[in-house]
């Protein structure tokens, strides 16, 4: 075998514990500090039927926007910056582009536009930017930020007009975007009759349901993330353990599986049912943020189960991970995170990024 298939590219995890009541716990920081979900999971033990708050609660996810042929100058405009950059938070991301390979470009919801370019379309442009940091000794790959919120970015400024310039008419740029803007209560346009002359496109995030039977699940104690032999088991053993449940991993350790001779960390305990529920689409903070707090109420009322989980899954081709780092793909493209509730609302949070990111917060 090749020494570079031998070696495993390098990953990091980044684990820290608190407590969800705690007025300066960062839990939603964390969350809101991510900007572009792909799929959410929660995995609750010892539950067969999901309480009706909850319910409503993953009803209320909300939709989004798939809008085909999107000229970016049209995200720079003076109207759009108005109407939704500054009354809420924005969120964009190409469609079906590959990170290390096409142009891509994401809107966070401070108001920062990030396009993240090879070095023709760079050169094009003209527009002030720097190398990317996983393109090499020889840089291919650029990334320009762009500050619509910037106060001298209004109509009449060189700023605004040089920006302008170069995507409508210099390099013009066009893209299916995926779009979604939250805002607390305030009246005005909707994204749906604002991009009303593009193709537009409604979306609902797909939910599933189902039940775990005879699940065996690892022993943890909150206070101890690294876990005791024969008490409890560790961070990284409930993370692997995790990511073989999410990906329906038989974990009976059979040396006849081709696929599988994974087993569940010691000490364990089996669970008649547990309850997991799986959302994919385009998912904001906001809306995790409230299904993060849902959870946290569920153990309200005396609960069998002793923990349960939430993990969010990053888009692998995003231009960024947390807040504005740079996320690259290299082989996988993994940025996720996955809380660990315990009954007593203290939390363990596990941050995990591939060979291309930087460090998350």
């Amino acid at each position: 075998m090749p020494a570079q298939l031998a070696r495993a590219p390098r990953h990091l995890l980044v684990c820290e514990k608190g407590h969800a009541r705690h007025p300066r716990s960062r839990h939603a920081a964390h969350v809101r500090d991510h900007a572009y979900s792909c799929r959410v999971s929660f995995l609750i033990p010892e539950c067969a039927l999901l309480p009706e708050v909850l319910k409503s609660t993953i009803a209320d996810i909300g939709e989004y926007y798939l809008v085909r042929n999107l000229s970016i100058h049209e995200l720079v405009a003076h109207e759009f910056i108005d109407a939704f950059v500054k009354k809420g938070s924005c969120y964009a991301l190409t469609y079906n582009t590959k990170i290390d390979q096409d142009n891509t470009a994401a809107l966070l919801p401070n108001g920062k536009l990030i396009l993240s370019v090879d070095k023709d379309t760079y050169e094009e442009l003209g527009l002030q930017g720097r190398p990317s940091r996983y393109s090499g000794k020889k840089a291919m790959r650029y990334i320009i930020t762009i500050d619509l919120t910037d106060a001298g970015f209004h109509p009449e400024s060189k700023k605004h007009n040089r920006v302008l310039w170069a995507l409508k008419e210099k390099k013009p740029l066009e893209f299916d975007f995926l779009l979604a803007w939250y805002n607390t209560g305030a009246e005005g346009s909707t994204l749906m009759s604002y991009f009303s002359k593009n193709q537009i496109q409604a979306l609902k995030p797909k939910i599933t349901f189902s039940t775990l039977r005879d699940l065996q699940c690892p022993v943890l104690q909150s206070n101890d993330l690294q876990g005791k032999p024969e008490e409890s088991c560790s961070t990284e053993e409930l993370f692997e353990w995790l990511g073989a449940v999410l990906n329906q991993v038989s974990l009976d350790n059979n040396s006849s599986s081709f696929l599988s001779t994974y087993c569940c960390p010691e000490p364990n305990t089996v669970v008649e049912k547990a309850f997991l529920c799986t959302i994919t689409g385009f998912i904001i903070p906001e809306k995790i943020i409230q299904l993060l707090e849902q959870l946290c109420c569920y153990f309200g009322e005396p609960k069998l189960a002793y923990w349960l989980t939430l993990t969010v899954h990053g888009f692998a081709d995003s231009p960024v991970s947390w807040r504005e780092s740079e996320h690259g793909f290299h082989k996988g493209g993994e940025n996720l995170y996955n809380f660990v509730i315990f009954r007593n609302l203290d939390y363990w949070l596990q941050m995990a990024v591939g060979a291309h990111d930087d460090c998350p917060p």
